[in-house]
């Protein structure tokens, strides 16, 4: 079924490429008024030009609470309010916990923590205010269990687990749902970045990883499908759970 988001109004960030700006494109698609967010502002833009007139671009650093906040007024100036709170932005690290520095670990759970925290935060006064809405956090496989190089991946995709269900908990009587999308492999540039690393630690193509836990490698527009679900009234009494899109990997024990 696809979700119907008409009327709806959304803000995502780290919607420059990739993960966000597959779930851009589909909520576009499907009648939904977007802030296309990023701290790449000219990614950000382009994607809105492409995205037509139904998608404004907002430059936004997660980490940086006032930025945030901006970019929900925007999406109170350009569609009257907000239904929707995406928090996509993401960084990864593919190094063993030995190798990583505190800078480097630092620095990923600035963004994929500390961004999510800031993003539900400014998006609660305007959700609270269109009578309601969703939260959908970015967090993946890596935050329901462990692997190789993806030590401080794996802690900060955990956290978004937790402040998830938290936020949930917290967020019912105002009437916001929050929950999470936890994507395995998917077939982006983030990924790409991992494939050398992996093979070098596992000792075995990448593909065959992929053939033996996931059997394939999935795709943006099938992670966007489910965020759409999750923002659409379709899923109105789902809040505080994390949805698995990974092709079985972290079912199977071998």
């Amino acid at each position: 079924m696809i979700s119907d988001l008409s009327g709806k109004r959304a803000v995502i960030t780290g919607a420059a490429a990739g993960l966000g700006r597959a779930t851009a494109e589909l909520f576009i698609a499907q009648g939904a008024k977007v802030v296309v967010s990023d701290r790449d502002g000219d990614g950000a833009a382009e994607a809105a030009a492409a995205l037509g007139p139904n998608a404004v671009a907002a430059t936004c650093d997660v980490t940086v609470a006032a930025q945030i906040a901006e970019t929900i007024d925007v999406a109170r100036s350009s569609f009257g309010g907000l239904d929707v709170m995406v928090n996509n932005a993401g960084i990864e690290i593919g190094k063993p916990l030995t190798e990583t520095t505190e800078e480097e670990f630092d620095a990923l759970m600035k963004i994929n923590v500390t961004g999510v925290f800031l993003g539900i935060k400014a998006a609660v006064p305007a959700l609270a205010e269109a009578g309601g809405g969703s939260i959908v956090n970015m967090a993946s496989v890596a935050g329901i269990g462990g692997a190789p190089l993806l030590g401080a991946y794996c802690a900060s995709k955990g956290a978004v687990v937790r402040l998830t269900e938290v936020a949930a908990i917290e967020l019912k009587a105002a009437n916001i749902r929050v929950n999470a999308v936890c994507p395995a492999f998917i077939d982006t540039a983030m990924v790409d970045r991992l494939v050398s690393p992996f093979e070098a630690a596992v000792g075995m193509p990448f593909g065959e990883v992929l053939k033996v836990k996931q059997g394939r490698i999935g795709t943006a527009a099938e992670v966007a499908e489910m965020v759409a679900f999750l923002a659409s009234d379709d899923s109105s009494f789902t809040t505080g759970s994390q949805y698995v899109l990974d092709g079985g990997l972290v079912a199977g024990l071998l």
